[in-house]
């Protein structure tokens, strides 16, 4: 087979691994060979210890979970049950919704026109904070008939597949985290009427605030970084947060930047979820990244979602 010169790396063939484990208290059904699974068995509203732990352990396992027929859970279940991962992150983009200030409104309304939606872009989330996010949860409640899809990317699978030469040059590389270019695309191309970036792009022509100056001098980060729970290495960067590798310079690190964030996201090492009302998906932000699509203009697309705290990157 003769490979395009613009595709970056060969297929990753037999070292994928998105096995369905054997569970005593759930299910798991995988979505996709490169990750991402279905859990049956459980409502998460009435988990018990023991079920909490398999979903913790199927999470990082697949990366991408996701249950179905949870159209009951409201705002204070949907937080209780993100609590039993850990503490609530930090959130950098809206501050939630009456009486549960952890959970986000993500909601894109019916007569928002708009070229950058809240996700647009592969992003792992809010990697410019010092201490970014864990694991992040999304419950759906009214969806478009058809758009609105989310894609994921196997962070970890990415690592793994790339040469022991290309991993040595890696290991001791910091990227640059920053809402810098979010900041100037939701400007240039959003709308006021997203419900999560409008006030990003009300702000535009006025001066910025000491809170979005830390967020825009963001963070430095191990380029491949080790989950603090499994010991799994994975490429931390994406093609929207990622703006710089310390100590080289623009012209330097943009090529190496764009090659792997193209590593990262082609479609075999992806899964791609179609949305039904009722669902909550959680993700894991130290293996994966993500994006959503904006290709469901005129319909209304109500989510919310929750973050839970992760540690300084190692």
């Amino acid at each position: 087979m003769t490979w395009n010169r613009n595709t970056s790396v060969k297929p990753a063939g037999g070292q994928f691994d998105n096995h369905a484990r054997a569970y005593d208290n759930i299910t798991s059904t995988p979505l996709a060979a490169a990750m991402g699974a279905e859990i049956g068995g459980v409502d998460c509203t009435q988990a018990s210890d023991a079920q909490i732990v398999e979903i913790q352990q199927a999470l990082f396992h697949h990366k991408m979970i996701f249950f179905r027929d949870h159209g009951h859970m409201t705002h204070a279940d949907h937080s209780a049950f993100s609590k039993r991962f850990g503490v609530f992150a930090e959130d950098a983009y809206s501050e939630g919704v009456p009486g549960f200030p952890e959970v986000q409104p993500v909601i894109k309304e019916a007569d928002a026109q708009t070229g950058w939606v809240f996700g647009s872009g592969w992003h792992t989330d809010s990697p410019f904070l010092p201490e970014p996010p864990a694991i992040s949860t999304l419950r759906s409640v009214e969806i478009p008939p058809f758009g609105g899809d989310t894609i994921w990317a196997n962070c970890a699978l990415a690592y793994s597949t790339l040469s022991e030469t290309m991993q040595k040059m890696l290991a001791d590389l910091r990227v640059h985290m920053s809402i810098r270019d979010v900041l100037a695309g939701a400007q240039e191309h959003g709308s006021v009427k997203d419900g999560v970036l409008g006030p990003l792009v009300a702000q535009k022509n006025k001066p910025v605030s000491e809170d979005m100056l830390k967020k825009i001098n963001g963070a430095m980060h191990p380029l491949v970084r080790s989950h603090d729970v499994t010991g799994e290495k994975s490429l931390y960067c994406d093609g929207s947060y990622a703006v710089g590798i310390e100590g080289m310079k623009p012209e330097e690190s943009a090529p190496l930047l764009q090659f792997l964030t193209g590593h990262i996201t082609q479609p075999a090492f992806t899964c791609r979820l179609r949305w039904e009302a009722g669902m909550l998906v959680m993700w894991d932000n130290r293996l994966s990244v993500h994006q959503a699509f904006n290709d469901y203009d005129g319909y209304r697309r109500e989510m919310y979602r929750t973050t839970i705290a992760g540690e300084k990157p190692q």
